[in-house]
Formats: C-alpha cells, sequence, structure tokens
C-alpha cells in the first residue's frame, strides 16, 4: 500500500524493513507522505485519525507499527 499510495517508484516491499522508520533516515517519508497514508488508511480499511492525535508518531512510525494499527481499528 505504502508503494502504491506513494507512488515510490523503483522501490519493492522487500526493500523496505518492517521495523525501519518511516520517516528520517529510514524510508525518507515526509508530512505530505503521512497525510496521503492517513488517507489511503481511511479508503481502504475505514480507520480515521486525528490530525493532532499524539499516537500518529507511533502510529506512524514503521510498516509494523502501521500493520498493527491496522489490525486493531480495521472497520473494513
Amino acid at each position: 500500500m505504502i508503494i502504491d499510495v506513494l507512488q515510490l517508484e523503483g522501490v519493492a516491499p522487500s526493500d523496505i524493513d518492517a521495523e525501519a522508520p518511516l520517516f528520517g533516515d529510514g524510508l525518507g517519508l515526509d508530512s505530505i507522505d503521512a497525510l496521503e497514508l492517513g488517507v489511503a488508511l481511511h479508503k481502504r480499511y475505514g480507520i480515521t485519525l486525528s490530525p493532532d492525535a499524539e499516537d500518529n508518531r507511533r502510529h506512524f512510525a514503521s510498516v509494523h507499527a502501521l500493520r498493527l494499527l491496522i489490525a486493531g481499528r480495521r472497520t473494513r
């Protein structure tokens, strides 16, 4: 989903370490990417995140963290 939504050309799922940070030194995503991922989570899984929620940093920390968020809140 991350690769498709963010149109990361030349990146394969196997290139992404599930424990590596999504932002900064890891995959190098930025705040716009976080917004796009949030919209995709809502469309695909029915997950709604508040833009000012303190948990967002934890949820978007890594692929593994996103996986836990989806598993815990999935409505579709």
